[in-house]
């Protein structure tokens, strides 16, 4: 149930973070609210997840994951483009988080 509360906190601040351009420094009503919700959410249910897992496993997988969500959010929904050291970086990213995800003894399983 742990890894549910950290997949729904990564996605809620992915949300937030994405929603974070359209508002325009707060001046934007709706995407505003949907940054202060998102993060709220997200920290919320980040804390849920530190129940049972260890902070620094925890960190890492949602900043990890979170990273590579935003990088094609913004891809998606910005027109950022990403040239080959930028995906080859964020490869390196996703790796490190399966790589703590499967092997490693940190995360109890």
């Amino acid at each position: 149930m742990h890894f549910i509360y950290l997949a729904i906190a990564i996605v809620a601040e992915v949300v937030a973070t994405t929603a974070l351009k359209a508002c325009a420094g707060f001046t934007r009503l709706l995407p505003s609210c949907v940054v202060v919700a998102g993060y709220c959410i997200a920290f919320f249910f980040l804390s849920l997840a530190m129940g049972k897992l260890p902070i620094g496993v925890i960190y890492a997988i949602w900043s990890g994951v979170g990273i590579v969500l935003i990088a094609i959010a913004a891809w998606l929904f910005y027109g950022q483009t990403l040239d080959l050291y930028a995906l080859l970086g964020i490869g390196l990213i996703l790796a490190g988080v399966v790589a703590l995800n499967v092997f490693s003894k940190s995360v109890p399983h």
